[in-house]
């Protein structure tokens, strides 16, 4: 299939700042066609994710490490936060967003933020089944287990503690 008229005259003007900080506005993946420097330029790499999160896939790696960057992304596209740096992987505020917008985010969250109850609580509430990447600590929290029940009823059983699956008021959510 043939490029569109936006994609030739984006591969023909790779060099051009001003071209791509005007056109993400409207067309923001077309920056997968720009040349690093304008990759790695965060004013037009805001423009870009704050219209589609996605942009971030063609972000520099120091970009990808910005958490101005990663706040609009994954709060445009919470599943964006899989492109965050290990750093920012690391970060709260950056998971925490990205999470309330797709659980599923919780799989590239740091070891620690599986275990931050906060961030596991808006995951689960948000995609009950991203359970099964949470800490086994917080798989034996009651209350991290009634939202992912509350949601996912026996779908997520078999990712709690075993004293859980057996608890009365944790049943009683499965039968509502």
């Amino acid at each position: 299939m043939a490029d569109s008229v936006e994609v030739v005259e984006a591969k023909q003007k790779t060099n051009d700042r001003e071209f791509y900080l005007e056109r993400v506005k409207t067309m923001p993946l077309l920056i997968e066609w720009a040349n690093d420097s304008i990759r790695d330029d965060k004013e037009v790499l805001l423009t870009a994710v704050k219209v589609d999160g996605g942009a971030l896939e063609f972000a520099s790696n120091r970009l990808k490490d910005d958490k101005d960057v990663l706040l609009a992304a994954v709060s445009q596209a919470g599943w964006t936060g899989c492109y965050a740096s290990d750093n920012l992987r690391n970060d709260k505020d950056v998971i925490l967003t990205a999470v309330k917008n797709d659980g599923q985010v919780l799989y590239y969250a740091s070891e620690n933020l599986r275990d931050d109850k906060d961030v596991v609580l808006a995951a689960v509430t948000q995609k009950p089944l991203i359970l099964k990447y949470a800490s086994l600590r917080l798989r034996t929290d009651k209350d991290v287990a009634k939202a992912a029940v509350s949601k996912g009823k026996k779908k997520v059983i078999g990712y709690l503690a075993p004293e859980l699956q057996k608890d009365e008021e944790i049943l009683k959510l499965l039968e509502e």
